[in-house]
């Protein structure tokens, strides 16, 4: 079982940038696929990035491609989300959430465990 913290969300001006971590408790972080989700208020929850257990492979939905990053050190069990380039648009509360199959999916059904969510908001 995996529990995840996540951290590292506030406020940053339009443009700006911001990086989330998530921590990740368990021996098994490095097998599981991490995700990254948000939810806007009055929106169903979206997908943003997703990254393989191993680090080589990501992906991203593509109003954020170009902008964000997810990455992974698998060492400390934390993986990121560096936000650059925020837009108003951006504004949600993030979470993180590990997929103990690997598949690195788009879809929250397929994520096992959750993070409790840290609030982004952006000024314009």
């Amino acid at each position: 079982q995996v529990q995840l913290v996540e951290s590292g969300g506030g406020l940053v001006q339009a443009g700006g940038s911001l990086r989330l971590s998530c921590a990740a408790s368990g021996r098994t972080f490095r097998t599981y696929a991490m995700g990254w989700f948000r939810q806007a208020p009055g929106k169903e929850r979206e997908f943003v990035a997703a990254i393989s257990a191993g680090g080589s492979r990501t992906s991203y939905t593509d109003s954020v491609k170009g902008r964000f990053t997810i990455s992974r050190d698998n060492a400390n069990n934390t993986v990121y989300l560096q936000m650059n380039s925020v837009k108003p648009e951006d504004k949600a509360v993030y979470y993180c959430a590990a997929d103990q199959y690997g598949l690195r999916s788009m879809t929250s059904h397929d994520y096992e465990y959750w993070g409790q969510g840290t609030q982004v908001t952006v000024s314009s």
